[in-house]
């Protein structure tokens, strides 16, 4: 058993500061941080984040490569973008140096149905190198994770069906632009909608030449099926702008959203299965005005029907909190991008993470 892991934090923004200090509050050793951010790159991580030092400082992303051969971290934590095209080359990078990787990525999660040749192109040079790639985040429990703990009290299920609504300012601006903030209409339907309105075979060939832009239900919907052994026969998204009644103040774009213009959209995904199982996630993500909160909300369709309402669960911390206690997972699991769909459930760490470790 191992008396320790490294780690290596890749983005020091809001979302990577929260997974550092999990990890190392959970015993974890940080050993190298890095950033595009050219306005903290030369600081202590401990420093930029608000923390006490670590006598790491934080990295410019070009240097990762190098670092990341010289230092051999047991495992990098990914917390940047949500597409895979946007953290290809870092995973790359942590698999051609066999440094296990885990990112708060949405399509990560389940991202053989939206972007097979990237993943497969991850997942080759991570078998190649003997460590293990993988995704997760609040989606993980907020969906699949909710049914997996009561789905096993169901006789016969139906259906199902999930939805989060999140604060799109609490994930900084690449999250907040994918949402479309700040859009009018015409905009949005232009940027984003008209995305989806197209045949089953043009977004079956958009797929397979890695140019489809999914939602992030659409990849949690692949993680349920997989999880539950289900066949997909057929999978739409549909994207819709949700608009602003008066101006608001988004915090993340700096900007004052007036009325009439996008604070972000509702994303429904809806899966068809050989088995008859109908699935329909969807996630609302917008700028919040007064007294808006996150919500989960859960329900299985069948004997019996089974509803389950998580109130104003903390998203951010929550996402953070399951990569943390993922990173155990992920070291323990085979070579290649494996998704947590194939892993143990998720269970939290009471302990130091390195003694979950084989």
């Amino acid at each position: 058993m191992k008396d320790r892991i490294t780690f290596a934090q890749y983005g020091c923004g809001r979302m990577g500061r929260h997974t550092a200090q999990y990890a190392m509050e959970k015993g974890a050793e940080l050993v190298a941080a890095f950033d595009m951010n050219p306005s903290i790159t030369g600081k202590d991580f401990g420093e930029a984040a608000g923390l006490s030092k670590t006598g790491v400082a934080i990295l410019a992303a070009e240097d990762a490569d190098r670092i990341l051969k010289e230092l051999k971290p047991d495992i990098c934590i990914i917390t940047t973008q949500s597409l895979m095209k946007d953290v290809r080359d870092i995973m790359l990078i942590c698999a051609k140096n066999g440094v296990n990787a885990i990112s708060t990525c949405e399509e990560a999660i389940f991202p053989w149905n939206s972007a097979p040749a990237i993943t497969e192109e991850i997942d080759r040079v991570a078998k190649e190198n003997n460590c293990t790639i993988t995704g997760t985040g609040a989606n993980e429990s907020q969906y699949g994770g909710m049914f997996a703990l009561f789905g096993g009290n169901t006789q016969k299920t139906e259906r199902i069906k999930a939805s989060a609504q999140y604060n799109v300012d609490d994930y900084g601006i690449a999250l907040a632009k994918g949402h479309g903030v700040g859009l009018t209409a015409e905009e949005f339907e232009k940027e984003i909608a008209a995305a989806d309105n197209i045949s089953d075979e043009e977004r079956k060939a958009l797929i397979e030449k890695g140019e489809f832009l999914p939602s992030y239900v659409w990849n949690t919907n692949g993680w349920l099926c997989d999880y539950l052994g289900l066949t997909v026969k057929r999978q739409t998204q549909k994207c819709v702008p949700q608009f602003a009644e008066v101006d608001i103040e988004s915090r993340t774009m700096g900007e004052t959203i007036p009325a009439g213009r996008a604070i972000g959209m509702s994303a429904v995904c809806t899966t068809e299965t050989e088995e008859g199982i109908t699935i329909e996630t969807e996630c609302i993500g917008i700028v919040y005005g007064r007294g808006e909160e996150d919500t989960n909300i859960s329900v299985t369709y069948g004997v019996p029907d089974t509803h389950m309402v998580v109130s104003k669960p903390s998203t951010v911390e929550m996402t953070c909190g399951t990569i943390v206690n993922r990173i155990p997972d992920v070291i323990n699991a085979p070579a290649g991008f494996v998704t947590t769909s194939r892993m143990p459930v998720l269970k939290y760490r009471a302990g130091s993470l390195h003694t979950y470790c084989k």
